[in-house]
C-alpha cells in the first residue's frame, strides 16, 4: 500500500511538471483528468483513511465523476467552441520559465516539509511536497497562461492542490462538505466556461493579453 502511494505520489509530481511545460491546451486537459483520477487514488491509499473505507469509497467516486470526468468533458466542449484550433500552439513564451518555477516550488516544499514538524506528522513522505507542488502549479498556470481557458485549467490544478493540503485533516463528519466544496468548483468551472463562450462570441480572440490594448 505504502509503495502505491508513493507511486501515485511521483506520477502526480510529474503531471504538474507536464502541465506546465505543455504548450497545447489539449495534452493538458488530459493532464487534468489524469490528475484528478490520481487524486482519488491517493484518497484511498492514505493510511489515516482506513477506518472510513465507505466514506473514502464515497468521496472518491465523486472525485472521479467530477474531476477525472466532468471537468475534461466540460473543458473539450469549450475548447471545440472557441475560435482556435484544439492543436494550436498556446501564445505564451515563458513555459520554460513556467517548468523552472514549478521545480523550485518542489524544491522549495521539500525543505519545507523537514522543517514542519505539524507536516511530518500529518502526511505521509512527500504527500506534503506534492500537495505544495501542485498548488504552486496550478497559480503558475494561472499568472503565466494567455489563454483563458489555460487559466481555468490552472484554477482548477490550485484547487486539486488544496485538497491535497485538506486530505489528512478529514474525518467521518467532513465527507459532505468535502462533496459540497466539489460541487461549488463544478459550477465556478461550468459559469467560467460559459463566460468563455460568450467572450469568444462578442470578441476575436479569448487572448487574455489583447487586454493590454485597450484605450480609453
Amino acid at each position: 500500500m505504502s509503495l502505491l502511494l508513493q507511486i501515485a505520489i511521483v506520477l502526480l509530481l510529474l503531471g504538474n511538471l507536464a502541465m506546465l511545460a505543455a504548450r497545447r491546451l489539449e495534452p493538458r486537459i488530459t493532464l487534468v483528468a489524469l490528475q484528478g483520477a490520481l487524486l482519488a487514488a491517493l484518497l484511498l491509499l492514505a493510511p489515516h483513511n482506513g477506518g472510513h473505507l465507505l466514506h473514502s469509497l464515497l468521496l472518491a467516486a465523486a472525485i472521479i465523476a467530477i474531476k477525472a470526468v466532468s471537468f475534461p468533458l466540460l473543458l473539450r466542449r469549450t475548447l471545440r467552441k472557441v475560435s482556435f484550433t484544439p492543436h494550436a500552439v498556446s501564445a505564451s513564451k515563458d513555459h520554460k520559465f513556467a517548468v523552472l518555477a514549478g521545480m523550485a516550488g518542489l524544491i522549495f516544499s521539500l525543505w519545507l516539509e523537514t522543517r514542519l514538524p505539524l507536516a511530518q506528522a500529518l502526511y505521509p513522505p512527500l504527500l506534503f511536497p506534492a500537495a505544495l507542488t501542485t498548488l504552486f502549479a496550478g497559480l503558475i498556470m494561472v499568472v503565466g497562461r494567455n489563454r483563458a481557458l489555460g487559466q481555468v485549467m490552472g484554477y482548477l490544478v490550485a484547487e486539486n492542490g488544496i485538497f491535497l493540503l485538506s486530505m489528512p485533516l478529514m474525518v467521518e463528519s467532513s465527507t459532505w462538505f468535502e462533496l459540497s466544496l466539489l460541487l461549488d468548483v463544478f459550477v465556478a468551472v461550468f459559469v467560467m466556461g460559459i463566460a468563455i463562450n460568450h467572450i469568444n462570441e462578442t470578441f476575436e480572440s479569448i487572448d487574455v493579453g489583447r487586454f493590454c490594448s485597450l484605450r480609453d
